[in-house]
């Protein structure tokens, strides 16, 4: 008797998708959850006090803060928080792109452009001195240096292989952009405001100082639209350094030492060095940004539709910051270590005081 094999089951279309969405669900509705929560937070301050002292987009992260502080959220709500906190953030910077056209790029001027490159370099210098002088290894210093004066994490991660740098040295990096990325966003607005900054004047100190391109639009946030403007326009513009500082390490590197991750590996022997690619040098969501400019510029853009892209962009940013406070683990800098520590804020201490210099010598109105 001949049994009768079965007939191999049929891929039913759009199941994949279902189920990559349905993995998302769970904390993107918390993320959701908590972006109605920072909403009404705002609207109970217009009620009592006339406006709110609090944006929306910072009580998002605060309220996120203290329930990430309170709960780890389980493996299965991890994929939606991470998609809200990179996904979503990426494509409100994307939309922010619209709002900023080529009269406001002009508008910077030459002193500021070749100002902001001057502050990475200086901010490179001493970000690395100040490791060095407190202990750190030399490649710990340079990936210290580097996501302090470029952009947080992104610029680690894409200096890690030019260097060899050690996974452990990558972690402990990274560590810190989340914690201090956050308290520079919520304790930069007060800085502004402390010193009466005009919106240009502050968005040049964001763009400068903010690790990531998303936190800039969240720290800039509470000074207006200029400030906005100006701080994506020079974080863009320090963001692009990446490339000639990845170029320029990667000479350097046979020079640092054998303290990577080749250590006490004969130079032959080791592998091939692995450089970022260049689209990790210039993200997607920045490629798209500038895009977005150039069709404003060109005036392919309606202007029936720029209100709804900026009211998109700043529903999606505070989603994305409900998201980045769910992902902050308070405890995550007493484990780092208190040499590292201090190298990070006293490089960012630096870059902040380097900042402000620039913008007072260039006379930013």
């Amino acid at each position: 008797m001949v049994r009768e094999t079965a007939a191999p089951a049929r891929a039913v279309p759009g199941i994949p998708v279902l189920s990559r969405v349905g993995r998302l669900l769970p904390g993107l509705a918390l993320c959701v959850a908590v972006t109605g929560l920072a909403f009404a937070a705002a609207s109970a301050e217009v009620a009592l006090f006339g406006q709110a002292w609090i944006e929306a987009l910072v009580l998002a992260i605060l309220i996120g803060t203290v329930i990430r502080t309170a709960w780890a959220p389980p493996a299965r709500w991890h994929p939606g928080i991470g998609f809200s906190a990179k996904i979503l953030l990426e494509v409100a910077v994307v939309l922010l792109g619209a709002s900023v056209s080529a009269a406001t790029i002009l508008s910077a001027g030459p002193a500021l452009l070749l100002g902001i490159a001057a502050v990475v370099a200086m901010a490179l210098l001493a970000g690395f001195g100040i490791g060095r002088l407190l202990g750190l290894p030399v490649r710990m210093a340079v990936l210290v240096a580097c996501g302090n004066a470029i952009c947080g994490n992104s610029a680690i991660a894409a200096v890690a292989p030019v260097i060899d740098a050690h996974s452990d040295d990558v972690a402990a990096s990274i560590a810190f952009t989340a914690v201090l990325g956050v308290a520079v966003v919520l304790g930069l607005p007060l800085l502004g405001f402390g010193l009466q900054m005009s919106g240009v004047q502050y968005g040049a100190l964001a763009g400068m100082t903010v690790y990531a391109v998303p936190q800039v639009i969240a720290a800039a946030t509470p000074l207006g639209a200029t400030a906005v403007q100006v701080g994506t326009l020079v974080k863009l513009v320090r963001v692009l350094m990446l490339g000639p500082v990845c170029l320029l390490l990667s000479l350097l590197a046979p020079r640092l030492g054998g303290e990577g991750a080749g250590a006490g590996a004969d130079m032959a022997e080791r592998p091939r060095r692995a450089y970022p690619p260049v689209h990790h040098l210039v993200p997607w969501f920045i490629q798209g940004f500038l895009a977005m400019i150039v069709l404003r510029s060109l005036g392919i853009i309606p202007h029936a539709a720029l209100p709804a892209m900026e009211h998109a962009a700043t529903l999606l940013t505070v989603v994305s910051m409900a998201a980045l406070g769910l992902g902050v683990d308070v405890r995550t800098v007493a484990r780092a270590g208190g040499r590292v520590t201090a190298a990070v804020i006293l490089s960012l201490l630096v870059l902040g005081a380097i900042s402000l210099t620039l913008i007072r010598l260039i006379g930013l109105a």
